[in-house]
């Protein structure tokens, strides 16, 4: 026998649903162990030994790994759970529990990873794995040289200083970032520090990733290719 969980984290864990919606289905009565209903929040099971079922239908901790490329569209939150605000888990319809691959805040839009696979999850997370991310950047107005040139070479903000970062010009007011961190609104933070501010902000890679014409608010499974690419890194 294995250790005993809580029926509600074994649904999450599961890739089923949230244990808040778990515990609704058991409230629900839509949840049955070993064939009879249970409706006891407090009611755990052996995951190897005890048959779960939602609605009739089989559950178990083997689920399958998914892997996804949404276009996030502005105004939506890159969250699991933030009560009164639309988020990026709206836009994704799958039986599968997925979680977002660092942020994308509310106002900025384009490529956000979601994934249920945590080993790789943590990989593309953190900053010592050196996977890159891509931006196109407008500014309010005409940025110059001068400035494009700090942001490359790294600046000071939130205390610390950014690690150096390929920019190029697109026009007068737009310009493409590579950056291999990901400080909070770190692009923002970096254009409000010479002097600018920006007016859109897109991210168009990750890694190997690439947006593409994903139009807003759609999703796409990655493909095979996409996926070795992700897991065998810079």
């Amino acid at each position: 026998m294995s250790e005993e969980m809580r029926l509600q984290k074994f649904l999450s864990a599961a890739g089923v649903c949230s244990r808040r919606k778990g515990e609704e289905y058991i409230r629900a009565g839509r949840v049955q162990v070993n064939g009879a209903a249970v409706t006891e929040l407090g009611s755990k099971v052996d995951p190897e030994a005890d048959r779960v079922a939602v609605d009739g239908k089989p559950v178990s901790l083997t689920e399958t790994l998914v892997y996804i490329a949404l276009n996030k569209p502005k105004g939506v939150v890159t969250s699991c759970d933030h009560p009164g605000k639309r988020i990026v888990i709206d836009l994704v319809k799958i039986p599968q529990r997925v979680f977002p691959v660092g942020r994308l805040d509310k106002d900025s839009v384009g490529l956000l990873l979601l994934t249920n696979d945590g080993p790789l999850h943590h990989q593309l997370s953190h900053p010592s794995y050196d996977h890159e991310k891509e931006y196109e950047v407008t500014v309010e107005k005409p940025i110059s040289d001068g400035a494009l040139r700090a942001m490359s070479r790294g600046m000071q903000i939130l205390g610390s200083k950014t690690r150096p970062a390929h920019v190029t010009r697109l026009s007068p007011d737009r310009f493409r970032i590579v950056l291999k961190e990901g400080k909070n609104r770190q692009i923002r933070r970096m254009v409000q520090k010479v002097g600018g501010e920006v007016a859109e902000l897109k991210r168009i890679r990750i890694a190997n990733i690439r947006l593409g014409d994903l139009p807003q608010g759609k999703w796409r499974h990655l493909t095979e290719a996409e996926k070795k690419g992700l897991k065998r890194g810079p």
